[in-house]
């Protein structure tokens, strides 16, 4: 008869377990291609910086700066004056004035 804790014996695989290691190995696998298929999308996917702000802008007499934003080929200046202003990229060209309503 075979005795089960006698070393010389073969013990018989047990086929759920055999199930269970590849069902592991998959699971790691999945994993590592997902981890890389996400780095290589913050890689890629994140947009590249645009230019920084210009050094100075050349506001009108008596304003001052509230807020700023650039954008693509321009520079948008919000004032304590209730007013929009939209300079060019450079910041040294006043291209538009937009009056906020006092509401």
């Amino acid at each position: 008869m075979n005795d089960p804790l006698d070393p010389d014996v073969a013990a018989p695989r047990d086929t759920a377990l055999i199930v269970l290691k590849w069902l592991v190995i998959a699971l790691t696998a999945t994993m590592l291609a997902g981890m890389v298929t996400l780095i290589w999308l913050f890689a890629t996917r994140f947009p590249q910086p645009i230019a920084e702000l210009p050094n100075a802008l050349a506001l009108p007499e008596g304003e001052t700066v509230s807020a700023i934003t650039r954008g693509r080929g321009f520079v948008a200046v919000v004032t304590d004056g209730g007013e929009i202003l939209i300079f060019d990229a450079n910041g040294t060209r006043l291209r538009q004035r937009i009056e906020l309503s006092k509401e």
